[in-house]
């Protein structure tokens, strides 16, 4: 009652008369208060100094260890259009398996027959490639003979050459031996015409002296025209020294220029047939590529493209495939604040969605549903969402991960850092402190 009037009710009426009121009228029950209060913060006192372990929460996923275990996509190296599936939704492959057949979109591979006629091209040009060999083997050998058909040629006029010096050196020997006839003649002629001016010697004998001068005379002359021809010989010999080394130098030269000309020509069709062989090569292996292959051991996760005769450009995503053995492993994000406390090697618990558990963030020893982790890589950039991408990998010592996890599942993990009382940790959170920087031991006895 609200007792809002001056006539009070509980002066007039004895309660402690009835039942109730002898039941609820009585000083025991404050006593039992009091003592539950007392008890009460005596626990409570206990409780703030009780061990406390400092956790980092983060969100993530399940994934795998290593990069190549990881779902991907497979994608064409070429355009193309679909022809036939060879694979369904959900089919297990091996590595190397046809996934499906696509055929050509360009025109300059409609051909049915190009690779065939390529290699028509290469054989055409090979042998170009031996004709151009031939053709440098014979120049070869002409320069060869022209080199040592120039020999013999100066040898030969060399030997005109010494053999008209010799004549010369005669010449000029008949010569002097002339000159000595004539003075001899000379002498015998003035003796012959002084004994016959002293009647000492006859007429006749002075002109048969006189008619010998004159032969000897003409001699000298004639001596003396021989030794002028052989001195001609030797100029006319050294021309042709010269004109011999002239007309091969230019024979040579022409043979030269010849083979030269057939090595260029040889060198275009070894680049050409070097050019062909590479489209030849290209043609087979994009032949290749109209299988489109699995490029490991997994399962077919889904279509991308599907349907026959949809066209695609290189680099599309054909079909997603899963790898058939990976290791896993939860990528969790973390705040930028908490980086600097986590370490590789560190212990983590981890939550999986679908998988019942009853967790103490406090107290992991007596979580229950949860799955002990190690940090194995910390990213060094932040992520789009603001966070730290963080790496983990399954613990050796703690249980193992459940069998039947998926990778893409959904998981909440727990960074364990210092045991602290819970009274620092509710003060540390009235204050908005992050948890205590420290080091893992082992990372101080290495510092050490």
């Amino acid at each position: 009652m609200l007792n809002i009037t001056n006539n009070s009710l509980h002066e007039k009426v004895d309660l402690s008369r009835y039942k109730a009121g002898q039941k609820v009228f009585h000083k025991k029950y404050y006593k039992y208060f009091n003592r539950f209060l007392k008890f009460f913060a005596l626990f409570g006192v206990v409780v703030l100094f009780l061990p406390w372990t400092q956790t980092i929460s983060g969100t993530g996923s399940v994934t795998t260890l290593g990069p190549e275990q990881r779902p991907q996509t497979i994608q064409s190296v070429i355009p193309g259009q679909i022809n036939k599936w060879y694979v369904n939704e959900g089919d297990f492959v091996n590595k190397g398996d046809t996934i499906l057949h696509i055929t050509e979109v360009k025109d300059e591979y409609f051909d049915p027959s190009l690779i065939e006629r390529t290699g028509d091209q290469v054989r055409a040009k090979s042998n170009s490639l031996n004709s151009y060999d031939q053709k440098l083997s014979a120049l070869n050998t002409q320069l060869a003979a022209l080199r040592e058909e120039r020999e013999l040629k100066l040898e030969q006029a060399k030997n005109k050459l010494e053999q008209a010096r010799l004549k010369t050196k005669s010449d000029s020997i008949d010569l002097e031996a002339a000159k000595t006839n004539l003075n001899i003649a000379e002498t015998q002629f003035n003796r012959t015409k002084l004994l016959q001016q002293e009647g000492l010697k006859a007429m006749t004998d002075v002109e048969e002296k006189k008619l010998k001068l004159q032969e000897t005379q003409a001699k000298l002359i004639s001596q003396e025209n021989k030794l002028m021809a052989s001195r001609n010989d030797i100029i006319n010999a050294r021309i042709e020294i010269n004109r011999t080394k002239a007309e091969y130098s230019d024979k040579i030269s022409k043979t030269i220029s010849e083979r030269s000309s057939a090595q260029s020509g040889r060198f275009d069709a070894e680049a050409e047939v070097s050019k062909l062989q590479n489209a030849y090569t290209n043609y087979e292996m994009r032949k290749d590529l109209y299988y489109v292959r699995a490029p490991q051991d997994g399962y077919i996760n889904k279509a991308i493209k599907a349907g026959i005769g949809e066209t695609f450009k290189e680099g599309e995503k054909l079909v997603n495939i899963m790898p058939a053995s990976y290791d896993l492993a939860v990528e969790t994000y973390v705040k930028p604040l908490d980086l600097p406390l986590l370490h590789k090697g560190e212990k983590v618990r981890v939550r999986f969605d679908g998988w019942p558990a009853i967790v103490f963030s406090g107290w992991p020893n007596v979580s229950y549903g949860t799955y002990g982790a190690k940090v194995v890589a910390i990213e060094n950039f932040i992520s789009p969402n603001g966070k730290y991408r963080v790496l983990l990998a399954p613990d050796e010592e703690d249980h193992p991960w459940p069998t039947a996890l998926r990778v893409g599942s959904g998981a909440n993990t727990l960074a364990l850092l210092e045991d602290v009382p819970i009274w620092y940790e509710i003060w540390r959170h009235l204050n908005g402190f992050p948890p205590n920087y420290y080091k893992p031991e082992s990372e101080n006895s290495e510092s050490k």
